[in-house]
């Protein structure tokens, strides 16, 4: 078994030293879902949800979240990014999130891309928390990354 990048020799948490890495081009992907009732999926499509624009209020908040992850991940770089991208629509039975996130740096992006998903599905979750108390968000999963 590997050993874990982030302890050191005893165990205890470190942050991993990348200043002695090359800065590459790098880019993540990152997916997820949140499963809502048949109503509630109606009114984000219809846009008739109380609080707003669900879709587009939840966007900028995963665009918002990539940007400070490094500030809700301890252990996390807190690197320069050059774009993000989110993007929220509709399947069966719910609502996908996905994000892609590119920077210029030492260390990869694919933290930064899961938290945009991630903050862009609790955003969906507590716009429409009063209308529907069995929402799950779930998948949430890098689904590609690159560098050089």
């Amino acid at each position: 078994m590997s050993k874990l990048s982030h302890t050191d020799d005893t165990g205890k948490a470190v942050m991993v030293d990348v200043g002695s890495k090359e800065i590459q081009h790098r880019s993540a992907k990152a997916s997820g879902h949140i499963k809502l009732s048949e109503e509630t999926l109606k009114l984000i499509k219809d846009n008739l949800v109380s609080k707003g624009d669900v879709l587009t209020v939840a966007q900028i908040a995963g665009i918002s979240g990539a940007k400070r992850t490094s500030a809700l991940i301890p252990l996390c770089h807190n690197i320069p990014l050059d774009n993000i991208s989110v993007r929220l629509f509709p399947d069966e039975s719910g609502i996908v999130a996905e994000s892609e996130v590119h920077c210029n740096a030492r260390t990869g992006a694919e933290m930064e891309a899961m938290t945009a998903v991630s903050v862009a599905l609790i955003t969906v979750y507590d716009m429409c928390k009063a209308v529907d108390k069995m929402m799950v968000i779930d998948r949430i999963m890098v689904t590609e990354k690159t560098k050089g």
